[in-house]
């Protein structure tokens, strides 16, 4: 039995990232044809995976992703696991997962939005220097065999800045339970609209992940403002939540907006919505937007994300750039306009993942490692 080890350095419980890496091990680990293993700081309890723990002392981001990725090494080294598939930038590894994207496109859009002062910040940051550093000697590493890519367009980043030729890459989308997330969790709409104090029959967006900044709340508040019908629920974690608050109320749009803050369960928040908004500045492909999809939900998403790729404008949601207010609130106009439509929106929505199925996902892995093997 191949022995492959999973490498991730921290556990979130609402972190996208960390909820593919446990959907994933559990997924290969029933297939049997795997002894999975995972090497990680610290981690959820998962039935038939053993776990090394690589927890080295740290101060500060560098240190920290330095200490773990000499720890990480040292142990499948030590363990002499057939493949090492990481989702950090770790040097050595035979298969690395950009779940991430990759580091220095992320800094070019960044600076987009970022004033003169935030560019020499960030420029002066010695983490980012770091992660370019470990990334360029990661993706040139003789030992790397393949790239698991969650989108078409973190393929063509990682081949732009690291010239990496179509074999060493593998395509494969994020799996989404098909069964949890289905159109049937909208059996919490009433319940959860009067939990939450919305009209029965207004218009809801949801926005659902961490980080605001960079996965735009600001822009999610701006894209309701023209639309008085239109309520948005806030679903995710920041610290700088009460920036946003203040936003939505000099915006306007306070008495429509709910931030829900982090949630151990977000399925009845995809059950409450109409549509899901995430007008992201830059993500590979987010969990949340094949759930929602899954849940029926049409999405709003940005150029700049990778499950774009999935949506066909005016049929399952709709794509723009993300910096482009006026074409987004556009959007939201046309999806008001559509309303007798929204039953084949949310069909159209749920048959955009239909092949995204978690078995699929774990088969599209196993046979990525045959080849490799």
């Amino acid at each position: 039995m191949t022995r492959l080890a999973i490498v991730r350095q921290k556990y979130n419980p609402a972190g996208g990232a960390e909820r593919f890496v446990s959907r994933a091990l559990s997924a290969l680990s029933a297939q049997g044809a795997l002894e999975v293993n995972l090497i990680a700081r610290k981690w959820e309890s998962l039935s038939g995976v053993r776990a090394f723990a690589a927890n080295p002392f740290y101060l500060g981001s560098v240190w920290r992703d330095w200490g773990f990725a000499c720890a990480a090494r040292q142990i499948w080294q030590r363990e002499g696991f057939e493949l090492v598939q990481s989702h950090e930038r770790i040097a050595g590894c035979d298969i690395y997962r950009a779940g991430d994207g990759v580091h220095r496109h992320w800094l070019q859009l960044r600076r987009r939005v970022l004033s003169r002062r935030g560019r020499l910040a960030m420029l002066l940051n010695p983490y980012h220097h770091y992660v370019q550093w470990m990334e360029r000697r990661m993706f040139l590493h003789p030992r790397l065999k393949t790239v698991i890519c969650n989108s078409q367009m973190v393929k063509r980043e990682i081949q732009h800045y690291f010239g990496l030729p179509d074999e060493r890459f593998a395509v494969i989308y994020n799996g989404v339970d098909t069964a949890a997330f289905h159109p049937s969790l909208r059996e919490h709409r009433a319940a959860m609209r009067e939990q939450w104090q919305i009209p029965a029959s207004a218009p809801l967006l949801l926005y659902v992940g961490s980080g605001f900044e960079r996965k735009g709340v600001a822009r999610a508040l701006q894209a309701i403002v023209p639309h008085p019908d239109v309520h948005l629920v806030v679903v995710g974690h920041d610290k700088r939540v009460a920036r946003y608050q203040s936003l939505a109320a000099a915006l306007g749009v306070a008495a429509r907006v709910r931030f829900a803050g982090a949630q151990n369960d977000v399925k009845p928040f995809y059950g409450m919505a109409d549509a899901f908004i995430l007008p992201t500045l830059y993500d590979p492909f987010p969990n949340v937007c094949v759930e929602a999809l899954a849940a029926g939900l049409p999405v709003f998403t940005t150029l700049q994300c990778g499950a774009a790729e999935l949506i066909r404008d005016g049929d399952n949601g709709w794509v723009a750039d993300a910096l482009d207010t006026p074409a987004q609130q556009a959007q939201v106009a046309s999806w008001l306009a559509c309303r007798a439509d929204w039953p084949s929106l949310a069909a159209a929505a749920r048959d955009s993942v239909a092949e995204l199925t978690l078995d699929k996902m774990a088969a599209r892995l196993l046979a990525c490692y045959q080849r490799l093997l």
